[in-house]
């Protein structure tokens, strides 16, 4: 085989959707791809222009532009580009250009179309990322357990319907179980009590169970979506109780189903982009939750889940920055507004505080800066106001420390470099994680970023000084095959799944990054890259990234559980909510990430 055609055949084979193909085909596939090396700030393509065909960056970085230049998206290794205009009319929605010297793969646009037609895992892939495709999971294909909207809300028989009203309204629900124990007796609904007891003048004190529904039907929550569905639309009803082997599990109304269809990460983002007040951002964002059981619901990967969470906070950032200067004015120079942190590594879930900063134009003065403290302060406290709390440590763009120009951003880095004290490595830790989400002057982070890494990555000294600070936060493993749990207060015999679940990998992928000087933010993508650029071994890689996504995913799994049973999310699970088969996977996740510590620790990166 033609060595350049075995390494894009190599390449691909890491690359989803093309690892799904069966091998004769994407052997042939890969002789479709044409390479393309461009220097940095080389124009792909502009909005408006013909696509030849959909580009998948095998090494360097793609920034992406709207029509106004804002910046879109950063892109790195394995990212594709150029599939919005190509699914619409062949013309190019966006514009795209290289941030650093990069080795572009094109595939052309009737082979990618082919694709589309004749392989589902392809167009599965390229459909989920269309705005009007995005509505989250079938409904049809779920298992009523993941319909079920809040715990089973239920009263006893002898209940007085004035009471059974009266918990109505205060529940805001229009049904209730009837209930002996958990066992379920019949259901009563707000129409029962218009229609058997107001229109036909009973007395308040009468028991519900001489108006509910007795023997109602019902589903298992072992039942399909699409069972659901068929029963509410053939007998015409809108309250459906779920009972496994006569306990009642939940209650799923219309309405419920209605909700679902209605959330989706496209139309958060939507709702966010067009709100005018911060109230109505507040509304969007409350049902982040909700979304969050939805996707985990239907079963989509942590990364995709936290990547389409981290969407809207990001929409939330720039809708406020819009909204910021048009109460303030235009910028006096120009700025960018980063995130650091979860949002940074496009890693948030249920629950997030904000940490972020301003790099702000040399040119600006100290009047321009009552301008940009002023910016800071709307949408830092439009943040807090939406959820998004500020942060404890006060990483935030409204501390003067975080809200500079470019030339004293640069003496941070330097300084953090070359005294790495624990303090240094604590802010380096934190600021290694920027990401750009709004303003008009990306360049001054590319050439901070470019910079920073370059010195960082040749100082052992610091790296050294790095990695002991990375190992500051250790998988929460006890003794024989046990667990390290808290001792005490409010989350006692549970471990934290952020402290001492994903933010231990989260510190080896940013070491990683840095001994490769790798550009990615993304933990998962930090490990990929480490892994193309050998910092770290393919065996090191696999363990643990699978034990990186198992970690991640129970942790998801774990808020999208609260979240139904009507509590707010959190990072604290119990292992003894889990079977045997899941801690002992689990803590094996933890053994791999412990292991990886010590080889950091000792020099290796996992390739002794």
């Amino acid at each position: 085989m033609d060595p350049d055609l075995q390494a894009i055949l190599s390449f691909l084979e890491a690359v989803h959707p093309y690892d799904s193909l069966p091998r004769d085909e994407l052997v042939r596939v890969a002789g479709c791809f044409s390479r393309r090396e461009l220097p940095a700030e080389t124009q792909v393509y502009a909005i408006g222009d013909p696509l030849e065909g959909l580009y998948l960056i095998k090494r360097g970085g793609i920034e992406v532009l709207d029509r106004n230049g804002a910046l879109v998206s950063l892109l790195s290794a394995r990212n594709t580009f150029g599939e919005r205009g190509l699914m619409r009319d062949g013309l190019a929605v966006t514009t795209a250009r290289t941030k650093e010297d990069s080795v572009l793969l094109m595939l052309p646009a009737a082979e990618f179309h082919r694709l589309l037609a004749e392989s589902p895992p392809f167009a599965r892939f390229f459909n989920r990322g269309r705005p009007q495709e995005v509505r989250g999971p079938d409904i049809a294909t779920l298992k009523v357990s993941e319909l079920i909207a809040r715990k089973p809300l239920s009263c006893p028989p002898d209940m007085a319907v004035a009471e059974v009203a009266r918990m109505m309204r205060d529940l805001h629900v229009s049904s209730l179980g009837v209930t002996e124990g958990d066992r379920l007796t019949g259901i009563v609904t707000v129409r029962d009590l218009s229609n058997k007891v107001l229109a036909e003048g009973r007395d308040p004190a009468t028991p519900v169970h001489a108006v509910m529904t007795a023997d109602p039907l019902s589903l298992p929550s072992s039942a399909l979506g699409s069972d659901l569905l068929n029963m509410m639309l053939e007998r015409r009803i809108g309250h459906l109780p779920i009972v496994d082997d006569g306990r009642f599990v939940g209650m799923i109304t219309q309405t419920d189903l209605t909700r679902f269809q209605a959330v989706s990460s496209a139309v958060l983002v939507r709702d966010v982009a067009t709100a005018e007040t911060v109230a109505e951002m507040a509304a969007v964002t409350a049902r982040i939750p909700r979304l969050l059981a939805q996707l985990v619901g239907g079963h989509h990967s942590h990364e995709v889940v936290t990547r389409l969470i981290t969407d809207i906070a990001d929409a939330v950032t720039r809708r406020l920055l819009t909204l910021a200067e048009a109460d303030l004015g235009a910028p006096p120079v120009p700025y960018l507004w980063l995130a650091c942190g979860s949002q940074g590594r496009q890693e948030q879930t249920g629950v997030s505080d904000q940490d972020n900063c301003l790099i702000l134009d040399d040119s600006v003065t100290p009047d321009d800066m009552v301008y940009f403290r002023a910016l800071a302060k709307f949408v830092s406290d439009g943040l807090n106001a939406v959820g998004y709390f500020y942060c404890p440590g006060d990483m935030m763009a409204t501390a003067d420390r975080w809200c500079q120009p470019a030339r004293v951003w640069r003496d941070y880095f330097r300084g953090w470099i070359a005294k790495p004290s624990p303090e240094a490595q604590m802010l380096a830790s934190v600021m290694f994680d920027l990401r750009p989400i709004g303003g008009n002057a990306v360049a001054l982070f590319h050439d901070l970023q470019a910079e920073t890494l370059e010195n960082a990555g040749r100082n052992s000294i610091f790296v050294a000084h790095m990695i002991v600070n990375s190992l500051k936060h250790t998988p929460p493993l006890g003794l024989i095959r046990g667990f390290a749990t808290i001792r005490s207060g409010e989350h006692r015999n549970h471990i934290d799944m952020k402290l001492n679940g994903v933010v231990p990998v989260a510190d080896l992928a940013r070491v990683y990054a840095l001994q490769g000087r790798l550009r990615a933010a993304n933990t998962r993508a930090r490990l990929l890259a480490a892994e193309d650029a050998g910092v770290i071994s393919a065996s090191g890689a696999r363990d643990l990234i699978e034990a990186y996504d198992l970690i991640a995913t129970m942790r998801l799994e774990n808020q999208a559980q609260l979240v139904k049973s009507g509590r707010k999310p959190d990072n604290y699970l119990a292992p003894s909510d889990l079977s045997d088969f899941e801690r002992s996977h689990l803590r094996d996740a933890f053994v791999v990430v412990r292991t990886m510590q010590t080889a950091l620790g000792h020099g290796k990166g996992a390739l002794g």
